[in-house]
């Protein structure tokens, strides 16, 4: 999955393409749904223009608690772009939840084998990585950090479940499109809005990664 540059540093490129956008949710829907918080992310895992990093499987429990912190070293071939990190916790493949406790429901199993539960996810337009008041634009080819926190999150990552982060470009219609170049979004035409080549470097130079609140660890 990995690739090595130039200099000896190793990323994950894909390809955001504001015409082509990662929806927020599988299917068509004629408005937004309030289940795309809980929706399966296996159809985004599947996309070519999705990042998807994910642990061996736990032999504990893992609990979070407070903010998550993504921190992030990429490159652009362009001068601007959008970065959502999502938080995902993977199910095991045999997993079910039994509707039988004390005797209610049906008494059938419901499967949720390699469910992919978003937990968390949050968005920063590029532009204002460093700052909110004062925009910059990106240098194309040059590495750059961006480093933002998501929401606080509580949540039990089960022993046999694997932790996931997906890492991608657009996330419509929750976040408008990006035209992915340093210019006035609101007020720019068709022909502003461009793929951009985006490399997420994962080396020892340049280490890519998520903070989380792990709960009992030092």
């Amino acid at each position: 999955m990995a690739s090595p540059s130039a200099g000896n540093d190793i990323y994950n490129k894909y390809t955001s393409d504001p015409a082509k956008p990662i929806p927020y949710a599988d299917g068509v829907h004629m408005g937004r749904t309030r289940e795309y918080m809980d929706d399966d992310q296996r159809f985004a895992e599947r996309r070519p223009d999705v990042l998807s990093y994910k642990t061996d499987t736990l032999n504990e429990d893992v609990t979070l608690a407070g903010p998550v912190i993504a921190d992030l070293y990429t490159s652009l071939t362009t001068t601007d772009a959008d970065f959502i990190v999502k938080l995902i916790d993977v199910f095991p493949d045999n997993f079910s939840y039994k509707d039988d406790v004390d005797g209610k429901g049906n008494g059938k199993d419901y499967p949720m084998g390699g469910y992919e539960m978003l937990v968390r996810g949050e968005v920063m337009r590029g532009r204002f990585r460093k700052s909110f008041s004062e925009p910059e634009a990106f240098e194309p080819g040059e590495i750059t950090e961006v480093k933002y926190t998501l929401p606080d999150v509580a949540h039990v990552f089960k022993k046999g479940h694997r932790i996931m982060v997906q890492i991608q470009s657009t996330w419509f219609p929750l976040v408008d499109r990006n035209p992915q170049q340093f210019v006035d979004i609101y007020n720019c035409s068709k022909a502003d809005f461009v793929p951009c080549d985006i490399k997420i470097f994962c080396s020892k130079d340049h280490p890519s990664g998520i903070v989380l609140p792990v709960v009992g660890k030092d």
